[in-house]
This record gives C-alpha cells, structure tokens and sequence, in this order.
C-alpha cells in the first residue's frame, strides 16, 4: 500500500525504506513500534501536532520515548503557550490518524519543529502515515523535505 507520503517522497526521488510492524490497537505509542522494529526508541519519532495561542497550529517531531516540553515547544514557535491538538480534531487537520501521523504529507503547511537530538543519528524513523508503517530515511532528506526546524522540544 502507498501512502500519500510514500507518493510524495517518490516524486520526490528521495531514497527510503519502509518497515512494516504489527499494530496493537491497545499500545499505538512509540516505544511499541520501537520494540516491535527492534530498533533504538532514540530514532523512531513521533509527529505531535499543537496549536499556540498566538500563530495556530504547528508540528513537532520528537523522540518517541519523550514528551513534548509545551514551553519549549511555544518559545521555539513564537507563542506563549501551546497545548495538544484534540484527538478528534487530527484527522481533519491532517489527513492522518493517530497512530499513523507522519511530518510528510500533512494537508496544510504547518511550521514544523524537530528536536535537536535527530542530529545524532544519520537516519530517521517516521509514521508512513498509516499505522503498522513507518519509513527509515536520511534525518538530512527529512529536513530539508519538510523545511524542519531544529529546535530544544522536550
């Protein structure tokens, strides 16, 4: 299955793997996904999508076994405070489903925010934008791709 993400990178012509893994509908976090790739929870990353009171909605990309400092992630996004998106609100902002949110492809073009640590490692995991998908590409093609800014976010 190609996901709208997959489409894009392929137009793109930037290199990826996909690794498929099995969904447990009970446990959709990160360090699952981790574990289920046999990989280090360090380079699989997760999109949290947050909306600040002063310029709307932003993503942020971080460590699957962190949390998203919401003060950091407002300073690096230039509003004073921010929260998470409601669940119910994803689908329609995005185009994804929990579980499944990937930085490509979202359907508006949101400021997006990595944290500092992606620079430790040459590759990256992301969501494919489907659960039980994930795509292993360079941190450098991700960035430029999705015009990510480093940022201190957790």
């Amino acid at each position: 299955m190609k996901t709208n993400a997959l489409r894009l990178l392929d137009a793109a012509k930037i290199k990826y793997e996909v690794i498929e893994y099995k969904v447990d509908e009970n446990d959709l976090s990160a360090t699952h996904v981790a574990k289920q790739l046999g990989e280090d929870i360090s380079v699989v990353f997760k999109t949290i999508v947050l909306r600040g009171d002063r310029q709307g909605l932003f993503v942020c990309i971080i460590p699957g076994d962190k949390e998203v400092d919401l003060k950091k992630a407002a300073k690096a996004s230039g509003n004073k405070s921010c929260a998470p998106i409601k669940m119910q609100e994803l689908l329609p902002l995005t185009g994804y489903i929990r579980g499944g949110c990937s930085p490509i492809g979202i359907k508006k073009p949101y400021p997006m925010y990595i944290n500092n640590s992606c620079m430790e490692t040459e590759k990256i995991y992301v969501s494919a934008g489907a659960r039980g998908m994930q795509i292993h590409l360079s941190t450098e093609d991700l960035i430029n791709y999705c015009h990510l800014t480093l940022a201190d976010l957790v």
